[in-house]
C-alpha cells in the first residue's frame, strides 16, 4: 500500500483508542491526514497531547485527547454522551488498545487474564455497543477493530491474549453480519494485523528480530483502505502480516 491510499475523510470523526503511540499513532496520522477530526482515546496523557500537538503544529491534521480507559464501561458511555452534547457524532471508531501479559498459564493470576481480556474483549465490546446503535440511528458509519494472528492460530504463553483476539474476531463477524440487516450504511471491518515494529511487540520481546516484523503504516494503510471501498460492498476482513510471518497461518 506504501501510504498510497485515497480517501477523503472531510467532516467526519473518527476515534481511535490506545491512539497515543505504536499502530494507534500510525493510525490517527492516516486518518487525521485524510482530513477526519480524530479523536485520541488513551491514558497515556503526555503521548497523547504530544501527538495532537504534533499533528496540528505540523499541519498533518486535527486531533485532540480524551482520556478513556476502555475497560470503565461507564466512563465509554460517558464520552459518547458529551459527543452527543457537542453535536458531533461518531462516523468511525478504530478498536485498537490491547494489552497482553506473556506468562505460562501455570504462572498467570487471576487479576492478569481479567486486564488483558478487558482491555482486548470488552473494551472494544463497550465501544461498539455505543458506537452501533448510534449508527444505525443516523444510517451509517464504520468501525474497525484491530485483530490478530492470535484470532487465528494460538502459542505458549499467549492464552489471555488469543482468547480476547478471537472473541473479538468473533464478535466481529457477528456485528458485521448485524450490520448487513440492520444498516446497510454502516461498515465492519476486521483487521489481523501480524507483528509489527512497535513498542506493544519490542518492550515484551526486546530481543525481537525486526526484520520479521512490518510498519504500523502498512497497517494503517490498511484501515484506510477498508474506509474507502466504495458504497455496496465491504472488506469484512484483512488480513496484513510480514511477508515472514511466523505465526501466519
Amino acid at each position: 500500500m506504501g501510504g498510497g491510499v485515497q480517501v477523503d475523510l472531510h467532516g467526519r470523526q473518527a476515534l481511535v483508542t490506545g491512539g497515543a503511540r505504536g499502530l494507534g499513532a500510525s493510525i490517527v496520522r492516516r486518518l487525521a491526514g485524510a482530513g477526519a477530526s480524530v479523536l485520541v482515546a488513551d491514558v497515556r496523557k503526555e503521548q497523547a497531547r504530544e501527538l495532537c500537538e504534533e499533528l496540528r503544529d505540523g499541519g498533518g491534521g486535527e486531533a485532540r485527547f480524551v482520556e478513556l480507559d476502555v475497560r470503565d464501561a461507564g466512563a465509554v458511555a460517558e464520552v459518547f454522551r458529551e459527543l452527543d452534547g457537542e453535536g458531533r457524532p461518531l462516523d468511525v471508531l478504530v478498536n485498537n488498545a490491547a494489552v497482553d501479559v506473556s506468562k505460562p498459564v501455570e504462572h498467570l493470576t487471576a487479576d492478569e487474564v481479567t486486564r488483558v481480556v478487558t482491555t482486548n474483549l470488552l473494551g472494544p465490546m463497550y465501544l461498539c455497543l455505543e458506537t452501533y446503535r448510534r449508527m444505525v440511528a443516523r444510517g451509517g458509519g464504520h468501525i474497525v477493530n484491530i485483530l490478530s494472528t492470535a484470532s487465528n492460530r494460538t502459542w505458549t504463553e499467549a492464552g489471555p491474549y488469543s482468547a480476547g483476539k478471537s472473541g473479538l474476531r468473533a464478535f466481529t463477524h457477528t456485528l458485521f453480519k448485524e450490520a448487513q440487516r440492520d444498516c446497510p450504511g454502516i461498515g465492519v471491518t476486521g483487521i489481523i494485523a501480524g507483528g509489527m515494529e512497535t513498542p506493544f511487540v519490542l518492550e515484551r520481546f526486546p530481543d525481537a528480530d525486526v526484520s520479521l516484523l512490518q510498519s504500523p503504516d502498512v497497517v494503517a494503510d490498511a484501515v484506510l483502505y477498508a474506509l474507502s471501498v466504495p458504497e455496496g460492498s465491504v472488506a469484512s476482513e484483512l488480513v496484513v502480516v510480514p511477508r515472514r510471518e511466523p505465526s501466519w497461518p
